[in-house]
Order: structure tokens, then sequence, then C-alpha cells
């Protein structure tokens, strides 16, 4: 088969679609084959070599893939050959065929085109985990997404939203927060020409964000504690602004709030398979009456993965860049 390969790291341009092994599914594996993946930050990172894959995950990049139940391995059942699926990986999205173990897979939404549903599985687990199995989001709370037009934002206000939770986003410019209003924000921060503490103070009356999503780490640590209400929760899943932070444990201790960090791609499969299944019961019903859905800004052939990479760093996207498998 074919996948996108990387023979050292780099740039864009060290992507390359290449010849390789083909997988086989083991014990309670599936191999699927692979309609399309979706472009995440994560894939930039091992592009960089920065962020290898679990030990025994494909060293292919793609953490969610949509396609065809092509293979069974032993002990696997409630599947079948032919089945149309969308999964949650580890690695190897980026290829012809993947591997995954059954409780990481997802039956197509109810109208979602096979393609498009390789949006959702990396976006949907991440969200679902963070913002309600971690942080607990109620019902007339608000929430705060940094970062609100990306793949991870979008889902986030729709499904904030959809539980009934107010939501506050901070994007780079008015095209930009134009596209999470229409998604149901209702507080909208330039963080390009305001200050996100201030606004929020503002626009809550000085109450602040029960719930912060925030994928910039160091560098919004300290505004992020101020920004929180009184018993807040800040769900860190993200570093683009450092590793390395100093954190006012007083300012934490005055509103009884807690700073959480997590990672989804490293989980025990066990795991996984429990989040995978809460989405499956949450969060598909939502997609199949149309009350959220899958945003996507643009769909490549997998061979220019390189494209996909710079529109994310250079920022020029809303929603997820999908790379789609050639076919002959």
């Amino acid at each position: 088969m074919y996948a996108i390969t990387i023979p050292e790291p780099g740039g864009p341009e060290a992507l390359v679609w290449a010849e390789v092994p083909d997988p086989v599914p083991g014990e309670g594996e599936v191999l699927v084959e692979v309609v399309a993946s979706a472009v995440n930050r994560a894939d930039l990172l091992q592009r960089q070599g920065f962020y290898d894959p679990p030990p025994g995950s494909s060293p292919h990049p793609g953490l969610e893939c949509a396609g065809r139940v092509a293979a069974l391995g032993p002990g696997v059942s409630g599947w079948a050959v032919g089945d149309e699926v969308c999964a949650l990986l580890s690695g190897g999205g980026y290829a012809e065929r993947v591997v995954v173990p059954a409780g990481q897979l997802l039956p197509v939404p109810e109208g979602v085109d096979l393609a498009t549903a390789a949006a959702l599985p990396e976006v949907a687990c991440t969200v679902w985990s963070n913002i309600f199995m971690i942080a607990h989001l109620r019902p007339g709370e608000t929430l705060l997404v940094h970062g609100g037009a990306s793949g991870i934002g979008t889902m986030a206000i729709q499904l904030a939203k959809a539980v009934g939770a107010r939501v506050a986003v901070t994007a780079g410019g008015p095209e930009k927060l134009a596209r999470c209003a229409e998604l149901g924000a209702d507080i909208l921060i330039d963080y390009r020409e305001q200050d996100f503490v201030e606004e929020l103070a503002k626009a809550t009356d000085g109450g602040g964000a029960d719930v912060i999503l925030d994928i910039m780490g160091a560098k919004y640590l300290e505004r992020n504690v101020k920004a929180l209400a009184v018993n807040g929760r800040l769900v860190v899943i993200g570093l683009q602004g450092g590793v390395k932070g100093e954190l006012n444990l007083g300012a934490l201790l005055a509103k009884r709030a807690a700073v959480m960090a997590t990672t989804l791609r490293s989980r025990p499969a066990r795991e996984k398979a429990a989040i995978v299944a809460a989405v499956r019961e949450h969060v598909w019903p939502l997609i199949g009456a149309g009350t959220v859905r899958p945003v996507v800004d643009r769909t490549l052939p997998m061979p220019e993965a390189a494209e996909g990479h710079r529109a994310l760093e250079d920022g020029r996207h809303v929603g997820k860049v999908l790379l789609m498998v050639p076919r002959d």
C-alpha cells in the first residue's frame, strides 16, 4: 500500500507519499480501507520530530480516518467487512489502509457522507472527554474556547451550545469570529486586538468562565486563571504557547479553581474505547439530528498532505482539512 512517510523530520516537504508494507490486524483489531483522513496539529509536531507515535502504533501520521472495514482480526465482533466506519487512531491515518482497535471504531453518523466523517473522531473525542467527562460543563455555565475557529473549536462551540452553555471564543480576525458566531458562539474576542480577560469580564459582569479549553499552555496560563470563575476549571490540551509557565496558587485557591492537562493519543486503549463509546452515545445523536455538524475547510489529495500542513501552520483554515486517498 501507499502512505505518507517522514524519512527525515522537517517542514511540510518532509512528507513523502511512498510504498510501505500492508498492516495486518491482530487480536481485537480491524483493518480499515481508508477513504479520507484529517490533519491535526499533532501531525505537524510528529513531522517536525517532536511527537513520536506511542509504542506499537503506526509510524505514519494521522489520528483519525474514515473508510470501510476490509478485514477483522481474531476476537472481533459487532463489525463486518464492508461496514462504513470512522475511527480514532494513535497514528497511521495518512495511508491507504490502517489497523484500528475495534473499540476505537464508530459508525458513520446519520446524514454525514463517508469522507466527511473523517473530520469527526479526533475532535469529537477530544471535546467530549475534556469539556464534559473531565471539566463537567453544565447547562447555564460559560465556556471559553481558545482557537474557536479550529477543528476542536468549531466542535466545542456546537456541543456546548447543544447542552445549554454560553460560549465565548478567541480567534484571529473578524472573518473567523463571524464563522464562530454562525456556529453559535455568544462572546467573540479577537485575540490580536483584544485582551480576552478584560472582554470576558465585561461580557459576564466579572463572573468569568466556568470552563476554559486551552490550546496555548504556558503563554496563557496566568491570564486563564484570571479569567476563571469561582469553582472554574481550566483544561489545557495544547502547548502552542510553551510548556513552562508560572502558576499563582493563591489566585487558584481564592477561586477554588482547578487546572487540568490532558492528552488523548497516549491514553491506553481501554480509556480510548470508553471515550469513543461516550461519543457514540452522546454526540452521534446530535450529529444525526443536525444539531452538530462537521466543519470542513478544504479537501486535498492525500499525496498533497504538505499543503494541508501549511494551511494549519499559516492559520488559513476554519474547521478541518481533509486528505483523500487517491483511487485508480
